[in-house]
């Protein structure tokens, strides 16, 4: 085994589905190499995790304190890192794993954009998840990575989230994810489908390059009323998991006619159901203005969407540019089976 072990956890974008993975829903997401967060983890004498610079409270002034916490946010990564690995020995105990006297260093950094819904801190626990297994020697199925990523954000941080962007992260390209009920019930996490993301169309992701506002959801009182079994926030939660499976349908189908309108319509309810702020709004409809379709990519700050051709592209970069929204065409990022296990399911 090299000294030296190099791993990576890439941003990802929702294309279609629940808007939050916490209801039961279904999703289809992909993971672009566009931006990423990197691992190194080497031994040493003392078990050390570095400082990157997202985590030096050190300034030019107060304005450019104010800048870089409006961008990237209160925290850098030494405390997510922290609570993985604070999990990842609790998960070896319960599997009854020993793990080697072994200390190391783990050095980190990410240049995905923070607070715009692109899974940054989700790609850096991924990264030093896969960074640990390779350098303990621990086989873990993706699915369970996954649950083990979730994990250390809501059981030892107490921060909110779903399964969906550790889900893409873990297994990485194009991926159709059914978390219904009775199957989380019965596995404890989702059916997870690879899908060939040679069946995508002409696909972008754009996010703003202003400053952040972190995620620009209000979800108000959503949640309340999908416990309570409002009939309005229910029936929207089945239908953004029927937008996700007829997506899959067309996807497979090459139908990007019924596709294009999904898209459209998965964020037009979500519209409706959720309180959005101005800023996403003008992002989705100037993007609609020159005929691309648009759906946010996450939780805010960042919309994706397709295209039709290279002029649509170049009118939607320029739309746009006008509002402070960068625009990429993304590179797909497919699963390297070199640096994670490809067993779909845990034995």
């Amino acid at each position: 085994m090299s000294s030296f072990i190099e791993t990576y956890g890439y941003a990802r974008a929702g294309l279609l589905g629940n808007p939050s993975d916490g209801y039961f829903g279904k999703t289809i997401s992909f993971c672009f190499q566009d931006f990423r967060a990197r691992v190194l983890v080497y031994p040493s004498a003392r078990l050390e995790i570095k400082f990157s610079k997202a985590d030096l409270p050190i300034f030019e002034d107060m304005d450019d304190l104010y800048r870089t916490t409006r961008w990237r946010g209160y925290y850098g990564g030494i405390r997510i890192i922290q609570a993985l690995l604070v999990r990842f020995m609790d998960y070896c105990r319960e599997q009854g794993l020993v793990l080697p006297n072994r200390n190391f260093t783990l050095e980190y950094e990410s240049n995905i954009p923070q607070r715009l819904g692109m899974g940054g801190s989700s790609a850096i626990i991924t990264a030093s998840l896969r960074a640990l297994c390779r350098y303990f020697g621990v086989d873990i199925a993706l699915p369970v990575q996954a649950n083990l990523v979730l994990e250390t954000e809501t059981r030892e941080l107490g921060v909110p989230a779903g399964l969906q962007d550790r889900v893409i992260q873990a297994y990485e390209g194009l991926v159709f994810m059914d978390f219904s009920k009775e199957i989380m019930d019965r596995q404890g996490y989702g059916n997870y489908e690879r899908l060939d993301p040679g069946l995508l169309p002409k696909v972008y992701v754009a996010y703003r390059t202003s400053l952040s506002e972190g995620t620009e959801v209000f979800h108000s009182n959503v949640r309340e009323r999908w416990r309570a079994g409002d009939p309005e926030v229910v029936g929207a939660m089945k239908t953004w998991a029927d937008y996700a499976e007829r997506g899959r349908r067309a996807l497979i189908g090459r139908d990007y006619e019924t596709l294009d309108s999904l898209i459209n319509s998965n964020f037009d309810l979500r519209a409706r159901i959720f309180q959005l702020s101005q800023g996403n709004l003008e992002m989705v409809h100037a993007a609609r203005r020159v005929s691309a379709t648009s759906n946010f990519a996450g939780s805010g700050g960042a919309i994706v969407g397709t295209y039709k051709n290279e002029d649509m592209y170049r009118e939607l970069q320029s739309e746009l540019h006008k509002i402070g929204v960068a625009v990429l065409k993304p590179r797909i990022r497919q699963a390297q089976d070199s640096e994670v296990s490809d067993r779909k399911q845990p034995d």
